[in-house]
């Protein structure tokens, strides 16, 4: 599985210090309990990864929505032209009245 796959699996994820001045990321899952303790300097470049990925994530998700529009924009132009179109030919059909 990559990072971009979907998945449909569930899991539980806690994040907190330990009582050893670690950082804990605390995963399970369907039976497996994967606890993984960090330093903070650690923790806090996973923290800077994070807000990295997000950042990168907010920034597909909006450009996937802008040709989204885009593509709906178009649609709508050509549904305008279309109607202008069929309006100009049947206001010549009439000679002019409307």
């Amino acid at each position: 599985m990559s990072i971009d796959s979907e998945s449909d699996k569930a899991a539980s994820l806690v994040i907190g210090p330990t009582s050893l001045g670690m950082v804990r990321i605390y995963v399970e899952s369907e039976g497996v309990e994967l606890p993984m303790d960090f330093e903070p300097g650690e923790a806090l470049e996973i923290a800077d990864e994070l807000r990295a990925a997000a950042t990168r994530a907010r920034a597909t998700a909006a450009a996937q929505m802008s040709s989204k529009q885009v593509f709906e924009d178009r649609g709508g132009a050509e549904r305008a032209t279309n109607h202008a179109t069929k309006h100009a030919t049947k206001h010549d059909r009439d000679g002019g009245r409307d």
